[in-house]
């Protein structure tokens, strides 16, 4: 599989509201297939920290030769899958090595 390939694969998205140790509530988004979550008081920002999340991991995975989870198939491009934006991004991160070692 291609790089795109794995980042047009549809994993399972949960969002949960959860009450941090002072009070303060906030919203958490989850990929669990993937293991990797992003936190923020909105649950839009904290989707959009963990599709960054997704992006640097799958790819940094696909650099170290480590196993990505696929549950399913990559979504197909003629049925909206793959957006070349969001493609743009990843291939952005790689390009500028801005994809975090883990």
């Amino acid at each position: 599989m291609t790089p795109e390939e794995y980042l047009a694969i549809p994993y399972v998205l949960v969002v949960e509201s959860v009450e941090g140790p002072d009070g303060q509530w906030f919203r958490r988004a989850m990929y669990p297939e993937l293991g990797i979550s992003g936190e923020a008081l909105s649950p839009l920002d904290a989707i959009a920290k963990l599709e960054e999340a997704r992006v640097t991991t799958i790819l940094s995975k696909l650099e170290r030769g480590e196993p990505v989870p696929v549950p399913r198939p990559p979504l197909r491009e003629e049925i909206g899958g793959l957006d070349a934006q969001k493609l743009g991004f990843a291939k952005w991160l790689v390009d500028q090595k801005r994809v975090a070692e883990e």
